[in-house]
């Protein structure tokens, strides 16, 4: 751990520059998880089970570095409420739009509405509007991951039809993320990582679990991919990609740190080609560099 520290210490403006990077190449990778997952279990089956693995593996993280959970309760209701909008109504909103049948591209450019959102209600409630130049880089990342998802077909969604219950699933995840990094950067006092993530996947949890059992058959068929999906999910996302997002919110603005969500369709569409052999074209293509040069508008000082 010292010599990780002193490597941070001497590194440190390096490695900040990685971070955004290394969580979208994480983060995006949820959308993968979800395609072999859930043809094996129903969302709300296979978060639960996530989320018990979470509380599990940050059980023993927490004991390997000796982290505490918090004494007063107010810090434990700032992260629950984390919990409930980050975690629960986020990704219970993806998950149960795919399952229901919402074509993962789309899901993917609704919930990619974030960054404009935060910048909205930045701008309302909190009377810190981004410049005219992050207002036109957020744009750009908007046309950009267009491009990316849609191949530039204006018909992109009469392909399928698109149920207004759908709808109202992938809403409730776009203003959960929204609200959810907001209130944390905003709203709650200071304290370690490893303890206020623990707190969030209780908080998850005990939102799940008791939709799971009253809505669904719990039932999982204990294939390899939805076990791959479900160990993935437990130690890459929800460790790597959420400790990470965490870092962010604190270290940075939240309309910066939300403008790093356009990078995610991207990636996730270069990852189905390359796993699952889904058409790229050039103007997916040139979507992608759209989208990196209007997130990095946003974030150039």
């Amino acid at each position: 751990m010292a010599v990780l520290s002193l490597f941070m210490q001497r590194h440190k403006r390096w490695v900040f520059a990685l971070l955004p990077w290394i969580f979208v190449l994480l983060w995006s990778t949820g959308f993968i998880g979800a395609r072999y997952g859930l043809p094996h279990s129903e969302p709300f089956t296979f978060l639960s089970w996530r989320m018990a693995g979470n509380l599990l593996v940050f059980m023993v993280l927490m004991q390997v570095f000796r982290v505490t959970l918090p004494r007063t309760l107010a810090l434990w209701k700032q992260q629950l409420v984390v919990g409930a909008l980050v975690h629960s109504a986020y990704l219970g909103g993806v998950f149960s739009a795919i399952e229901l049948g919402m074509p993962a591209g789309l899901a993917a450019l609704l919930v990619g509405l974030q960054p404009l959102l935060t910048a909205l209600i930045m701008s309302v409630v909190y009377q810190s509007a981004p410049s005219i130049k992050q207002w036109l880089g957020l744009l750009l990342g908007l046309l950009g991951v267009t491009l990316v998802l849609t191949n530039g077909d204006a018909g992109f969604m009469d392909n399928g039809s698109v149920s207004g219950v759908q709808l109202s699933w992938i809403l409730l995840a776009l203003v959960g993320i929204t609200l959810g990094t907001l209130y944390q950067k905003n709203y709650c006092q200071p304290q370690p990582l490893l303890a206020a993530t623990f707190i969030q996947y209780l908080s998850s949890l005990m939102v799940m679990l008791p939709v799971a059992l009253l809505t669904e058959t719990m039932v999982v068929e204990w294939h390899g991919e939805f076990i791959g999906a479900l160990v993935w999910s437990v130690l890459v996302l929800s460790v790597g990609a959420i400790l990470l997002l965490m870092m962010l919110i604190q270290a940075g603005e939240a309309t910066r740190t939300a403008s790093y969500f356009y990078l995610v369709p991207p990636v996730t569409a270069l990852e189905a080609w390359i796993l699952f052999d889904e058409q790229l074209t050039l103007v997916a293509l040139l979507g992608m560099v759209i989208t990196v040069f209007g997130v990095y508008w946003v974030n150039k000082k």
